[in-house]
C-alpha cells in the first residue's frame, strides 16, 4: 500500500506508543519525519473527538515552545492517536522527551488554546479535563512509550 500506516499490523502493536512512521528527503536536500503518536489501542479504544480536538490545540501550541522544528501535529481520523511532523533527522528517543515535555506543558493549560469562535472552527468542541485525562494516561506509560509491537 502506498500509505505507510495501512503496512502497519494495528493488531500487533501496543498503544500507547511513539515510532517513526516515515522520512522524506525532500528534492533540495530538506528532511522531515513523521511520528506516530499512538495513545489508544487501535480496534480497542479511541478518544472522544473532544478530546482529539482539545489534545491537537494543546500540543500544536505548547510543543513550538520547545522545538522550533516542528512542521505540524495532527490528528488521525482513527482517533487513537496523532502524527508529528518534524523538520530534520530525529531519534523515536529525542522524539519521546519532546512529546513528554510538551505534555508537561500541556497539563499546566488553564484553558485550550484558540478554543473560541474567532480561532477555531468549532471553538465550543473541545474539553480541557478529557485533554488532560488523556495526557495523564498516556505519560503514565513514559517508560514503554517506545515499545511499539506486543
Amino acid at each position: 500500500m502506498n500509505v505507510e500506516s495501512f503496512n502497519l499490523d494495528h493488531t500487533a502493536v501496543a498503544a500507547p506508543f511513539i515510532r517513526l512512521a516515515d522520512r522524506k528527503e525532500l528534492p533540495h536536500g530538506d528532511v522531515l519525519t513523521k511520528f506516530d503518536v499512538r495513545f489508544t489501542q487501535p480496534n480497542v479504544g479511541h478518544l472522544e473527538m473532544p478530546a482529539v480536538h482539545s489534545i491537537e490545540h494543546s500540543f500544536a501550541e505548547c510543543v513550538r515552545d520547545h522545538s522550533a522544528q516542528v512542521i505540524d501535529f495532527g490528528p488521525m481520523g482513527c482517533q487513537t492517536g496523532f502524527y508529528l511532523i518534524m523538520s530534520g533527522d530525529h531519534a523515536p528517543e529525542e522524539i519521546k522527551d519532546l512529546v513528554l515535555a510538551t505534555m508537561a506543558s500541556m497539563l499546566d493549560l488553564e484553558e485550550v488554546p484558540a478554543a473560541n469562535e474567532v480561532q477555531c472552527g468549532w471553538g465550543a468542541h473541545h474539553s480541557l479535563d478529557a485533554m488532560r485525562a488523556a495526557v495523564t494516561e498516556f505519560t503514565a506509560h513514559a517508560d514503554e512509550l517506545l515499545t511499539v509491537m506486543r
